[in-house]
């Protein structure tokens, strides 16, 4: 028996960054968070927004929208936390906060391998509801993104 390719079935939490929604393993899923307040320090990391205190933990918020969307987000009503793992120890993980604009859903798919010309962020899409939506791989987000500058970076295609 050959060994397929691993696609298996399992939830997602569907996420919406300006007008687009995006997707990422429920499993790294930590909370949705009210919104609180940001807290804000001198610093040169592009895409850090500042962080929150979250069950006494600190928290750095990655402003990521303007990566995904090629602009910043108006609305930013929760704090989306998930874990960023750093490699494959499970100790080798923070949590981080993205801004969403609106709930989160939780859903259930395969996850299909990403198209070639996707951004390295992208580990994949689902179909649901008759619509593609991009797995972030959060980590790679961050880190590839953090590097350029938004506007040098390829923002996702904007949905009409």
């Amino acid at each position: 028996m050959s060994a397929a390719p691993n696609h298996a079935r399992k939830s997602w939490v569907l996420l919406h960054i300006g007008n687009r929604r995006f997707a990422l393993p429920a499993e790294s899923v930590i909370e949705l968070a009210p919104p609180v307040r940001l807290h804000n320090f001198p610093h040169t990391s592009k895409l850090i927004a500042g962080v929150i205190v979250r069950r006494g933990r600190i928290v750095p918020v990655y402003d990521v929208a303007p990566i995904l969307c090629g602009r910043e987000s108006s609305v930013h009503r929760f704090y989306l936390i998930a874990d960023r793992a750093f490699g494959a120890s499970p100790e080798a993980s923070e949590a981080s906060a993205i801004p969403v604009n609106g709930e989160c859903e939780l859903a259930n798919g395969e996850m299909q391998p990403r198209d070639e010309n996707a951004p390295p962020y992208f580990a994949g899409t689902l179909a649901i509801e008759n619509e593609n939506i991009g797995v972030l791989d959060l980590q790679m987000l961050v880190t590839s993104a953090a590097s350029n500058s938004p506007g040098a970076a390829n923002p996702a295609e904007a949905r009409p």
